[in-house]
């Protein structure tokens, strides 16, 4: 009887310990009508060990990493609550087969186990043969590992949704048709990163990241997204577990870096700020993407606040409802399997120890990516085995490549959110975080933005405590430069530079371009240093001028001046005096003179293209007339008295073939043809003069000197032949002294124009136009005041000289000293 009780006694303690055990025989399998594989990296494999031979790996020996823990458990609890709902699937169940994908190289034995049936692949079976019960994958974590294992279920279109790989290699549907993701890609993260850098106006950044696929597309997203902005990347680095912490933060302080932007995942931004602890670097900016911003095993590190400033992007919280209770429920069961019941070297977890305090107090990234993947899926089987009115169809054989085109089609909502994707199978949900690590060692909202619908980005200056002690931190290259100066680059990068003023005529616009002086418009100016250009003045010589008006007048003066000449030779035609003077070629010279003084009125006013033809045309073409009857006349004087008698035949010439009209005949031809010519390839039009002046725009006439050249040659050719014939003609007898006459006149001529060549090489401004009509009008009055004006006086107040008789006694007495 003793013996019995103790039996019933024992009996009753194994009963109740049986009752006890309710777990699963392992938390990586759960049966169900549709399979879902789950990859999680719960253990980390960093291990430097060199093999000479293929070896398994055993993931449980390996560091535990709880915050992927704490996903791989939500996923379990997101299937149990689809399993446990009448709406989503109300009689399907899920069940899933998860992996400890803890290493790249050696994950592929799990990957193989899904893929398989009865542990058998069959690569080369019909297409839509059905080859394994997974309908989808969840996960991995890390882009590395994605891009390893993608191509295995691109094969058959098995959706493969991850919940962490960022890269943009994955949005490239010909490559990865297959491949979807509930956390935004890389382009976007690296927006929020060069938002933040931009807010604060920093511009002289490291980047490090680590040595992945993941990392490695950042930077690259990270150097093209900055290429237009004044951001300059002056360090980066690749972060590997043989990096050399203690190099790196050398080649920073040697370049003065005050921002750190480390894009890794937890485990190697770990080991980098705990480098920095202990190599005392302080005095930092750390810019942290979403992998480890919220990472609580850093923010509680001692020295932690030593480093300087952190602040990062992350998703915005999502506290999933009934996930704690799931926890403690889990943990509170007993775990009576063994480890035979654990069938596959990747699904070992001694976890055993952890309490639901721990896995609850890790921090929470990445979670919501793996809850709505869960749902996306679930989503998914409802729209394919059409469930409504809380039963689902089950004559509907699933294909995944059919979960994948549901899924693409996504559109519900959770937990507040719209949940669905892009083109590219990237989320179109969701917004980020921007925190802060405050002293309490919390991370602290401190901003936002998102894309959806639009992008908006905003940060809260005032909640970040510097420590700087108030003042936001800078992190420059070179200091800005002063208004007005413009930046040289000073090496390959362009926030490294040096500062030169704008010289006169140009200006900086900082926000168009600060690298470049730009030059004003010809209408405008600037002093050196200017930011903007101002108007020019325009200046020209109006009418209304006052030396303009008294010019004017006195070319009137010279007509009326003429045309009195003109009426008192025609009276007195036939005197000695009129004719020593050039008879009928007097009226010819009076004539050309009224009309040269034509262009004196075209110097005023504002200049067009007629104005500037009229300005030098009727001087040059009828000059060249008075200087050919000069000429004509001076040689005429020199011929009768000294060369007539040597060359009687000469003189019979010129008189049978009138050489006089001849001479001129030709000159006036030659100059009109010279002009003809010059201002058919060549025409004088208005000219801005804007090199002598900065503020100045002085409206003249332009000459091309070249194309005038021949009409100038040719008057001076004239001046000089003039000049020769009257200076030969000095010493003839004082009634025919003409000569002396022409010559003091051409030398008045010569000089006015030496002088008013001297004023146009060193004098540009608007007065030049006035004294080149003072010139022509000179030019003219010489002729008429030292010329004609005498023979005037004899003719008026000595008559008695206006006699043939005294002409001959003059004659005599030159021929009695000759």
């Amino acid at each position: 009887m003793k013996h019995f009780l103790v039996s019933l006694l024992l009996l009753e303690t194994f009963l109740h310990a049986l009752a006890q055990c309710t777990a699963p025989a392992s938390e990586f399998q759960l049966e169900g009508d549709y399979l879902l594989a789950g990859l999680f990296d719960i253990h980390q494999d960093s291990s430097a060990a060199k093999q000479d031979r293929p070896e398994a790996i055993d993931c449980s020996s390996k560091p535990l990493i709880l915050s992927s823990y704490r996903r791989f458990q939500l996923m379990r609890f997101s299937v149990e609550e689809i399993n446990n709902s009448t709406n989503l699937l109300p009689n399907v169940s899920l069940g899933y087969e998860i992996f400890d994908h803890c290493s790249d190289t050696h994950n592929f034995p799990g990957i193989l186990k899904l893929l398989s049936v009865n542990d058998f692949i069959q690569p080369w079976a019909e297409p839509h043969k059905k080859l394994s019960k997974v309908m989808a994958v969840i996960g991995p974590y890390t882009s590395t590992q994605a891009l390893t294992v993608a191509p295995l279920f691109m094969m058959d279109l098995i959706p493969m949704v991850s919940y962490g790989a960022g890269s943009s290699v994955f949005s490239r549907k010909q490559n990865f048709p297959s491949f979807l993701r509930t956390m935004h890609p890389n382009g976007e993260h690296i927006e929020g990163l060069v938002n933040i850098v931009q807010h604060f106006n920093w511009r002289w950044v490291a980047f490090l990241n680590v040595d992945d696929e993941y990392g490695n597309d950042g930077r690259e997203l990270f150097i093209k997204r900055i290429k237009n902005t004044e951001i300059c990347l002056a360090y980066t680095k690749g972060l590997n577990q043989y990096t050399d912490h203690s190099q790196i933060f050398r080649q920073i302080e040697a370049h003065r870096i005050g921002i750190i932007i480390v894009f890794a995942p937890e485990w190697t931004a770990e080991a980098l700020i705990e480098s920095a602890i202990k190599l005392n670097v302080t005095n930092k900016v750390w810019i942290a993407d979403e992998a480890w911003s919220l990472n609580k095993k850093l923010r509680k590190k001692k020295g932690i606040k030593n480093i300087g400033t952190v602040i990062g992007v992350a998703e915005q919280k999502e506290t999933i409802p009934g996930f704690s209770d799931f926890i403690y429920s889990l943990k509170s069961q007993t775990h009576c399997g063994n480890d035979q019941q654990n069938t596959f070297c990747n699904q070992v977890c001694n976890c055993s120890s952890l309490s639901p305090e721990q896995i609850l107090a890790v921090d929470q990234s990445f979670n919501f990516p793996v809850y709505s993947a869960v749902y996306a899926i679930a989503h998914a089987f409802h729209n394919i085995l059409e469930c409504e009115s809380g039963r689902c169809k089950g004559n509907v054989t699933v294909y995944p490549h059919m979960v994948l085109a549901e899924m693409k089609k996504s559109n519900f909502t959770l937990l507040n959110q719209r949940i669905h994707f892009d083109e590219n199978g990237d989320p179109a949900f969701g917004s980020y975080s921007i925190v802060f690590w405050n002293q309490s060692g919390d991370a602290e909202e401190i901003g936002f933005y998102d894309f959806q619908p639009t992008f908006h980005f905003s940060i809260n200056n005032t909640k970040i405590q510097w420590h700087t002690k108030e003042k936001v931190p800078t992190s420059l290259c070179s200091q800005e430069c002063d208004v007005g100066f413009a930046k040289k680059q000073d090496g390959i990068h362009k926030c490294c530079f040096d500062c030169e003023i704008c010289p006169n005529g140009t200006y900086i616009n900082k926000t168009e371009d600060p690298y470049k002086c730009i030059y004003c418009k010809e209408t405008e100016w600037s002093a050196a240093g200017s930011t903007s250009c101002n108007l020019r003045e325009v200046e020209y010589i109006p009418f209304t001028d006052s030396r303009a008006i008294l010019i004017m007048v006195s070319a009137l003066a010279l007509v009326g001046l003429t045309l009195a000449i003109s009426v008192l030779f025609a009276i007195n035609y036939n005197t000695p005096v009129v004719r020593s003077a050039g008879g009928p070629m007097c009226f010819l010279i009076l004539g050309c003179h009224s009309l040269c003084s034509l262009s004196v009125f075209f110097y005023f006013g504002k200049p067009t293209v007629s104005f500037c033809i009229l300005r030098f045309l009727p001087f040059l073409l009828f000059y060249t007339v008075c200087l050919a009857c000069f000429v004509v006349r001076s040689f005429q004087i020199v011929y009768i008295f000294k060369i007539a008698a040597k060359f009687p035949k000469l003189h019979t010439w010129w008189m049978k073939y009138h050489g006089q009209w001849l001479v001129i005949t030709v000159a006036f031809v030659t100059q009109a043809l010279l002009l003809l010519f010059g201002y058919t390839f060549s025409p004088s039009k208005p000219y801005n003069e804007t090199l002598e002046y900065p503020d100045k725009i002085i409206l003249g006439c332009d000459i091309n000197l070249k194309e005038f050249s021949g009409p100038v040659v040719l008057l001076l050719s004239l001046c000089s032949l003039c000049f020769i014939f009257s200076y030969m003609g000095k010493d003839l007898p004082k009634n025919y002294n003409e000569a002396k006459a022409i010559t003091f006149c051409l030398l008045l001529l010569i000089l006015t124009w030496i002088i008013f060549a001297t004023e146009y090489l060193l004098y540009h401004g608007k007065h030049i136009q006035t004294l080149n009509a003072l010139a022509v009008l000179f030019s003219l009055y010489s002729f008429l005041l030292w010329y004609f004006l005498p023979k005037c006086h004899i003719i008026i107040f000595q008559s008695y000289k206006n006699t043939q008789e005294y002409f001959q006694g003059l004659i005599q007495n030159y021929t009695i000293k000759q």
